[in-house]
């Protein structure tokens, strides 16, 4: 007779996570309105307490909304721990990576989890967005419980979540993420090879990058850019303003990581993209990008060279020089 153990979805009770910005905040807070206890680590105090806010303030609107009760958000709120020691994570089931998309970084992170965590089997993912998931499995001294796990900002809201293999992750593995995402968390999962930009990110950075060429160009401002795709082909958002959303430091490491890769002009940052990022106009999160979301000055780039301000409504020129590079 078999003495397999079969693991169920509430086999991954206990989460953690490395990072807590918009994604790391994201996941957590998804994993906590799922009845899992979470603990994230930060670098700092600061950035600890500014990721706890960040949490609130989701749950806090989501119950404003209707789409949780009191109750439930204040069981949530109270599933989570956000701290700055690393040693908080030695008994979690599940870790998350979700630092800036630095490999360098990510490999540091990897190699103390490897030290840290306690569990044999613990799962350790990662939610790049572009980096070969085997570079991360293949430094840490158990790689068959490395996998990717890449959801999608805003976490509480959109569904998707990409699963990704490596060449050395186990089946285990891959069946237990796979039951905790769907099961679990209510995600819908697409299983994706390890190759830089996996499904969405393949398709989608071109389009970004295309996007940016154009306006670096001056085929057409970014605000007629974003307009043209919006009204003439019913996307949500224009790409520009979608680059924004991302953060154009973010794009800028996805395509580089996928050009490197590939190897192909398609996917290599254009200068624009790399001006505004080395000016600091990383889009939403500083306030301004191709587009103003009320930080000091700039705004969407004009094919005359001038800025304007704000993706909505009339748009009036700001003083500014059109002086940025990719989106990321």
């Amino acid at each position: 007779m078999s003495t397999a153990v079969v693991r169920t979805k509430a086999d991954i009770g206990r989460v953690g996570f490395v990072g807590c910005g918009l994604m790391g905040s994201g996941i957590a807070e998804v994993c906590a309105r799922a009845g899992r206890d979470v603990v994230v680590v930060e670098a700092t105090r600061t950035a600890a307490a500014a990721g706890l806010e960040r949490i609130t303030r989701s749950l806090e609107r989501a119950a404003a909304s209707g789409r949780l009760s009191g109750a439930e958000r204040d069981a949530a709120t109270d599933r989570i721990t956000v701290t700055t020691e690393m040693a908080r994570l030695a008994d979690r089931d599940l870790v998350v990576e979700a630092v800036a998309e630095d490999e360098r970084a990510k490999l540091e992170v990897f190699a103390r989890l490897d030290d840290v965590v306690e569990r044999p089997d613990a799962v350790l993912a990662t939610n790049t967005s572009s980096i070969p998931v085997i570079r991360l499995a293949a430094a840490i001294s158990r790689p068959q419980q490395v996998i990717g796990l890449h959801f999608f900002n805003p976490v509480p809201v959109l569904p998707l979540v990409e699963l990704v293999p490596s060449l050395l992750t186990g089946e285990e593995t891959v069946r237990r993420t796979h039951a905790f995402a769907s099961e679990v968390l209510g995600k819908e999962v697409v299983r994706a090879q390890d190759r830089a930009g996996f499904v969405v990110n393949a398709l989608l950075v071109p389009y970004l990058l295309a996007a940016v060429r154009m306006a670096e160009s001056g085929t057409a401002s970014a605000l007629d850019i974003d307009r043209g795709m919006t009204l003439g082909c019913a996307h949500p958002l224009g790409p520009l303003a979608l680059a924004d959303l991302i953060g154009l430091d973010t794009v800028r490491a996805i395509a580089r990581s996928m050009y490197e890769e590939y190897r192909e002009p398609l996917y290599a940052p254009p200068p624009l993209l790399a001006r505004m990022v080395d000016a600091g106009r990383l889009g939403r999160k500083t306030g301004r990008g191709f587009h103003d979301y009320g930080g000091s000055g700039g705004g969407a780039m004009r094919e005359d060279g001038a800025v304007v301000a704000g993706a909505a409504g009339p748009a009036r020129p700001v003083h500014g020089r059109r002086d940025g590079e990719q989106p990321t």
